[in-house]
């Protein structure tokens, strides 16, 4: 069966953060990404090519702040992307696992795109910035992403000591599990419900 590539293209603006994302999920890992925030940028880049996501992003935010706007901004438009994206989930896998080692870290990744949007973020004591980057604003990112795709999503690292390869971890994991989440069964030609909806 043919179908439409399944992508997407999300603009928000308002008084604090201008963002445009465009997002083909049967692509080839190739990111396109500023958001300011030099660290996200790299972790958004690894996301994209481990989860072999298409991705073209441009943030202003005001960063003059902080980056908690552009970041939890991001991830609300990367979330509508994905869901326009995924149109009517037809045919999707749904679930995905990874488990992926960084060095001495860990970083375990589960999720359902089950339009019932829920995180669970397990992250051990990290350093408070990497670069300019705030970590602590990583759960605030996957939590917009996850309200407005419609995912569930659950992010474990058991252990890990350096709050680069920690993180690294968890994105290159989080993509790697979307990817899982995003393909498409053969056998499948309805939603994969046992409801009929997700």
């Amino acid at each position: 069966m043919d179908r439409k590539p399944r992508q997407a293209m999300v603009e928000r603006k308002t008084q604090e953060t201008a963002i445009a994302v465009k997002i083909l999920l049967d692509g080839t890992g190739t990111a396109e990404v500023d958001t300011g925030l030099p660290f996200f940028d790299h972790m958004l880049t690894l996301w994209a090519v481990h989860g072999l996501f298409d991705i073209t992003l441009r943030a202003q935010g005001d960063l003059d702040v902080d980056g908690h706007h552009t970041v939890e901004d991001v991830g609300i438009c990367l979330g509508q992307a994905l869901s326009k994206a995924l149109g009517d989930r037809k045919g999707l896998q749904r679930y995905g696992t990874a488990c992926v080692p960084m060095d001495e870290a860990l970083a375990q990744v589960s999720l359902d795109l089950s339009n019932r949007p829920y995180l669970v973020c397990r992250l051990p004591a990290m350093a408070e910035r990497v670069g300019t980057f705030e970590t602590e604003l990583v759960p605030e990112f996957f939590r917009a992403l996850c309200h407005h795709g419609g995912l569930t999503l659950h992010i474990a690292v058991p252990y890990g000591d350096n709050t680069h390869h920690i993180l690294e971890a968890v994105f290159k994991a989080f993509g790697r599990a979307l990817d899982e989440a995003t393909a498409l069964d053969p056998r499948r030609l309805t939603v994969p419900s046992s409801k009929g909806v997700l």
